[in-house]
């Protein structure tokens, strides 16, 4: 199964970069030795739309034009469920066993994802109920993505 982060936004050199580099890499390698093909990055500039509901039209566009037919859709939305991570785990692990070729995690902008995206999403999760810079949802992310890989594993580093 190929995963896919496509975000609104883009990070720029600094610490949220480096911190953001290791957890692909990590994933990207732990990811192989399991089942996960490939872990790729889209980052979708930010819509210049004077009034929110435009932007999020034009973001939901560029968004979607990276989307394979048949992916499977998880929303980063803060009205999203709060999982554990073992429960993230098992949501990846199932879907690469029951042959999904890609899930796709979908990072909004400043205004948040669609509404349109956020119905076609299979499943919408949170980071708690705070509100959360783009940036720092996408190194929380990656690095749920190579604890859950490490949670599939049976490796240490997730100590729950």
């Amino acid at each position: 199964m190929r995963v896919a982060v496509i975000a609104v936004g883009r990070l720029k050199q600094g610490p949220e970069r480096e911190l953001a580099d290791r957890y692909f890499e990590r994933f990207d390698e732990a990811g192989r030795k399991l089942g996960f093909r490939e872990l790729s990055i889209h980052e979708i500039p930010e819509s210049r739309a004077r009034d929110a509901a435009t932007r999020m039209t034009e973001e939901a566009a560029a968004i979607s034009a990276h989307i394979p037919d048949k992916s499977i859709l998880v929303a980063l939305d803060e009205r999203g469920q709060n999982l554990d991570s073992t429960v993230f785990a098992r949501h990846l692990g199932r879907w690469r066993d029951e042959g999904a070729g890609h899930t796709i995690f979908m990072i909004g902008g400043a205004d948040g994802l669609s509404p349109e995206l956020r119905r076609k999403a299979k499943l919408a999760i949170a980071f708690g109920s705070a509100t959360w810079p783009h940036q720092m949802v996408r190194v929380m992310l990656l690095e749920q993505l190579y604890r859950a890989a490490t949670i599939l594993a049976g490796h240490p580093y997730h100590r729950a």
